[in-house]
């Protein structure tokens, strides 16, 4: 039994931020816990190599139930110092700032986008954007790939997008957040910035921060309503740790609801069924589930395209279907590599073109099946659950097609459709093609979502407190309301950034 002021539970993007920040206080003692270990491999390093994490030593290699007509779907989520954020995708976008405003107007007072965005910028360092909106100093260095460098199939999809009618914009995350756009990537002098290395690296020789890989938590320890510390398996063997503080949770949208379940908060009646004795009863706990939908249209070209030395994806366009709000609801971007959705084969040489949607009205949940803590939960996104999401990725994908009917992108990137292939050409077929290869763009959120102690379903307070658990705070993808419409990393390291100041009470 060794005891520290804070434990934190899960070396990811929230993990990281967490520790570096809480260990400039050289009083405080801070223990953080990871799963997974602490090697950074090529694939880690390397951009373009990013595909090869997937099914590694690095990833939790989830699979959720079956999907629409799609069967299951792989669901991977990282598993290493600097969690997802070691083995994504690179892509730094922030959400809309209508999403934020939505969260506060909805009861998480104080994370609106004005609340949220010093937290925005504190984390980021990209440099040559407007300084009004975006971080110059912060520790993740960011950029958007240079013009000399792009690679030519998103080049020519951006150009067939924009000559569609399609909005520009030169920065997501800036002022203009609708539109087509060379978006950030955390990628500097050819190398992926995990939050391990902009974050938890220049904290590992501090004296007051133990790190520990390979420890995989089982269990909160919750006596009398108060987290006192933490159960966990290191080497196979059964080990503790006491908070003299508070433990904060940042196992993200899987792994915070999981730990919880088999920590007793959550839903009480499903809980004793599965004979773990309540804590505390919170129904929300692992429901709220909401992830970013993702169908693709696949090309193979007649000889191999160059590869990018970059995140393979390079461009994003966010646009708004007919059925957006406030906000753009879908994303287009290229995947610059052959792919095919799961169980169709991908062609030799090509590319794919991904539509996913980003304001998913789909809800799904994670769930115990047993108290066994090294048992995965069930895990089920709700794809399409909401056919208002069905509408969205085929308008998302009629409009690639249009953009790859240009004679012009023809002419640049000579392809032909291999999926969902010319043979399908109605609305009905096209449905039913989407149901039955939907992916994820892997972006779950919400399942310990934020909100006042008046909604019955909220998991955490405005201050990211478990409700009716003192000493216990959740700090991840899984508080957010709404999902993003964007990749989620930048977020995170913002929620990360604002529950550090909540914490020590220092902005």
């Amino acid at each position: 039994m060794t005891e520290f002021d804070y434990i934190i539970v899960g070396a990811g993007t929230a993990g990281c931020v967490l520790a570096a920040r809480l260990t400039q206080d050289p009083t405080c003692r801070v223990l953080l816990l990871e799963a997974g270990g602490a090697e950074r491999t090529r694939a880690m390093t390397v951009p373009d190599a990013w595909p090869d994490l997937l099914g590694s030593a690095a990833d939790w290699a989830d699979v959720t139930s079956a999907q629409a007509d799609s069967g299951p779907v792989a669901y991977p989520r990282g598993r290493a110092l600097g969690g997802s954020g070691a083995i994504n995708a690179m892509a730094h976008i922030r959400g809309h700032r209508a999403v934020y405003d939505g969260w506060a107007a909805g009861g998480a007072a104080g994370w609106g986008f004005a609340d949220l965005l010093p937290y925005l910028r504190r984390s980021e360092h990209a440099e040559g954007r407007d300084p009004s909106l975006r971080g110059m100093a912060g520790p993740v260095q960011v950029a958007a790939v240079p013009g000399p460098d792009r690679h030519p199939v998103a080049v020519a999809f951006a150009w067939a997008l924009l000559q569609l009618g399609c909005p520009a914009s030169d920065d997501l995350s800036g002022s203009r957040q609708d539109g087509v756009a060379w978006v950030d990537l955390a990628i500097a002098g050819g190398r992926r910035v995990s939050p391990a290395d902009a974050y938890l690296a220049p904290a590992m020789g501090r004296p007051n921060l133990a790190v520990y890989p390979g420890c995989v938590v089982t269990g909160l320890q919750v006596p009398d309503g108060r987290c006192t510390g933490v159960s966990y398996l290191r080497d196979g063997a059964s080990a503790q740790a006491r908070a003299a503080g508070e433990v904060i949770v940042c196992a993200g949208a899987v792994g915070s609801p999981h730990l919880l379940l088999l920590s007793g908060i959550g839903p009480a009646r499903q809980l004793r069924d599965l004979g773990i004795d309540a804590a505390a009863d919170l129904p929300g706990v692992g429901h709220n589930l909401q992830d970013h939908p993702v169908a693709l249209a696949c090309y193979a070209t007649p000889e191999m395209l160059p590869r990018s030395r970059y995140n393979h994806g390079e461009m994003y366009a966010a646009l708004r279907s007919p059925l957006a709000g406030p906000y753009p609801d879908l994303h287009l971007f290229p995947i610059l590599l052959p792919a095919a959705p799961p169980g169709r084969q991908p062609p030799p040489a090509g590319y794919a073109l991904a539509a996913s949607v980003v304001a998913p009205d789909s809800r799904g949940t994670v769930q115990l099946v047993t108290a066994d803590p090294q048992m995965a939960p069930v895990i089920n996104p709700g794809f399409l659950r909401d056919s208002r999401d069905l509408d969205r990725l085929e308008a998302g994908l009629v409009l690639i097609r249009q953009a790859t009917a240009c004679l012009a992108f023809f002419s640049r990137v000579r392809a032909a459709e291999a999926h969902p292939g010319p043979g399908i050409t109605t609305s009905a077929g096209l449905r039913a093609w989407i149901r039955g290869a939907v992916g994820s763009y892997w972006h779950p959120a919400g399942t310990c979502r934020m909100g006042p102690d008046t909604d019955p379903d909220a998991v955490v307070d405005p201050q990211l407190r478990v409700r009716g658990i003192t000493g216990l705070r959740i700090a991840d993808a899984s508080v957010m309301p709404v999902i993003p419409n964007a990749p989620l990393h930048a977020t995170v390291l913002a929620i990360a950034e604002k529950a550090a100041s909540l914490i020590t009470g220092q902005d």
